[in-house]
């Protein structure tokens, strides 16, 4: 596999997902064509920043299909206001809408000392929806990822009329704690307007309600909880899914998406029939990557963290499976290297590197970002050109 015909300028793809509380997809995507422009000035570069349905989605669907960013403020997932937003795609057809559910229930607005995944909720997804509704958007994407939440999509629900009572008929609190207690869902008070709705979940496919590997135990440590507080979670994920295939007659637990957004996926599918698609699917309906792919010599992708979680539905292995019926040779770039990243070469990734090159506080790495991208993009290529050369000469 030749990387570089001598003949003609370099193509290189820029296929980055965002970096979380830190970079957008679209400042990654420039701060790694910076760090090309060092190396390679001549260089041909399509730029397609990745969105998964996490931070910066509904801003980047917006823009690439000449769609609005509609500002709404809702419940945050701590209970108190925020401002959060969707978007409106652009184009002919039915309006639709895109709902990034971290707008509303996303980590980064629960800060450190308040993270505990039992207490935070989801009403402000729902409230999303409902703007969104009165919008007159009539087919509505939710995007899952970057949640702070773990309540299966009950506060969502709540927002939209649904009650969860519990075993004495009592409405039972906000957060994912309290679905210990739910025994019954009542659909009475629903939004009319859902039933004339389209509602498409785009999730990562691999994540699930329950099970050794549900939400809880696999996100929970991440978003705040302890060892006592993520069992406690685990059995409420499991009294959800009972309470849910008892509604819908479908068990959820163990479906594909159940999981996304702290159960977000497995509420919205049990309680308004909406469809759980692999979010890629959804998402880049409206990004012709494909094409560009086809045409590289080079891509280069970029995430916050390359580790054993990366070929299970995140982007630079999305990026890297689509680029290898096309023999283009993938380098992905990290904020950090964690544990089982060599599983990325048998998902496609030819190559990886952290974007540090000395150890910094991450605060520090955090303001220094971009600068910190540009430079291991630079350093990156100049070896990936080394070597081109060495097969030439060979």
């Amino acid at each position: 596999m030749a990387l570089v015909n001598p003949a003609a300028p370099l193509r290189i793809v820029i296929a980055p997902s965002g970096f979380k509380e830190s970079l957008s997809a679209e400042s990654v995507a420039e701060a790694i064509e910076a760090g090309v422009r060092r190396v390679v000035p001549d260089a041909l570069v399509d730029s397609i920043p990745l969105v998964d349905g996490g931070e910066g989605s509904a801003r980047t669907l917006a823009r690439v299909t000449g769609g609005q960013v509609v500002p709404v403020t809702v419940t945050g997932p701590l209970g108190t206001p925020v401002d959060a937003h969707f978007a409106v795609l652009g184009g002919s057809g039915k309006p639709t809408a895109v709902v990034e559910m971290a707008a509303a229930a996303g980590l980064r607005l629960v800060p450190p000392a308040h993270r505990d995944p039992g207490r935070t909720t989801t009403r402000g997804v729902g409230e999303l929806l409902l703007a969104a509704l009165d919008h007159g958007c009539r087919r509505i994407l939710v995007g899952c990822g970057d949640s702070g939440t773990c309540d299966g999509g009950a506060g969502a629900l709540q927002a939209l009329g649904v009650e969860l009572t519990d075993v004495h008929g009592r409405a039972i609190g906000s957060g994912g704690a309290a679905l210990t207690e739910v025994r019954r869902i009542d659909v009475g008070g629903l939004d009319a307007r859902l039933a004339e709705t389209d509602l498409v979940v785009a999730c990562n496919p691999h994540n699930l309600l329950t099970g050794s590997s549900g939400v809880a135990r696999v996100f929970g440590p991440q978003k705040g909880a302890d060892a006592e507080r993520t069992e406690h979670l685990a059995a409420a994920m499991d009294r959800w899914s009972a309470v849910l295939a008892a509604h819908c007659g479908r068990e959820l637990g163990q479906a594909a998406g159940s999981g996304a957004s702290g159960g977000l996926g497995a509420g919205l599918a049990g309680v308004l029939g909406a469809r759980l698609r692999p979010r890629f699917e959804v998402m880049l309906d409206h990004v012709d990557l494909d094409a560009a792919l086809a045409a590289a010599d080079l891509v280069i992708t970029a995430e916050g963290a390359i580790d054993f979680q990366t070929p299970r539905g995140k982007v630079p292995a999305e990026v890297a499976r689509r680029a290898k019926p096309y023999g283009r040779p993938v380098i992905a770039l990290a904020g950090t290297i964690g544990d089982g990243a060599r599983d990325n070469y048998a998902a496609g990734i030819d190559a990886f590197a952290g974007i540090l090159a000395a150890p910094v506080q991450l605060s520090e790495a955090i303001a220094r970002a971009a600068e910190l991208v540009t430079d291991a993009t630079e350093r990156a290529l100049r070896l990936v050109l080394v070597g081109a050369a060495l097969g030439r000469a060979a």
